[in-house]
């Protein structure tokens, strides 16, 4: 099997996965499984922003969030200590259920493990694929999910969590984040978090 057919064939069964969220959301009038669309929005913002991305990278994006609602961060311990043992805990699981899917596709263990690395985003400083789906990550999350996350949060926790994720991002992802168009109820909470 030649890599084109692995790339396809990963695509699909990597569609076919994130279409499995139970989870669904509202968007332009239709409901879709959330995960499904959340890969959307990552797939089209990657195409914008890495244009030339190669398949690792590509596959990478779209193995984010894979399979995330079947780890429930109510089974870790409420507070900060319980959220990283779920965010480490859900980054092993999504990485080996992406190498199940990639090695089931036909790529070879080598290629897999490429893409668990970029999709841990380990070294991201270092790394530019990881970089690049660290800024897609979170340039997808200030465009959509900001509102929805600042609900049950005080301004000062979100502007703190929006400069951890700024400080994660590359230079192009920082031009990238200021087109972004923001909310009457985010713009003043990005202004606060960046001192712009």
């Amino acid at each position: 099997m030649d890599i084109s057919s692995c790339f396809e064939n990963a695509l699909v069964q990597l569609t076919a996965a994130h279409q499995k969220d139970p989870n669904m959301e509202n968007w332009n009038n239709a409901v879709y499984p959330a995960e499904w669309l959340y890969i959307q929005r990552i797939t089209e913002r990657m195409e914008t922003f890495c244009p030339n991305a190669s398949e690792e990278l590509i596959v990478a994006a779209n193995c984010q969030h894979l399979y995330r609602w079947e780890i429930d961060r109510k089974s870790f311990p409420e507070g900060r200590i319980g959220y990283y043992k779920w965010r480490n805990y859900l980054s092993e699981y999504q990485a080996m259920k992406a190498k199940e899917i990639l090695l089931k596709a036909g790529f070879d263990a080598d290629f897999a493990d490429q893409v668990k690395m970029i999709v841990k985003k380990e070294n991201i400083f270092t790394n530019s694929e990881a970089q690049a789906l660290e800024d897609v990550v979170c340039l997808v999350f200030l465009e959509f999910y900001l509102d929805e996350f600042m609900n049950d949060k005080s301004e000062l926790n979100m502007a703190t969590i929006i400069l951890k994720a700024w400080n994660k991002m590359s230079e192009k992802g920082h031009q990238e984040a200021l087109k972004i168009k923001y909310s009457d109820a985010a713009l003043p909470v990005i202004k606060k978090a960046l001192g712009l």
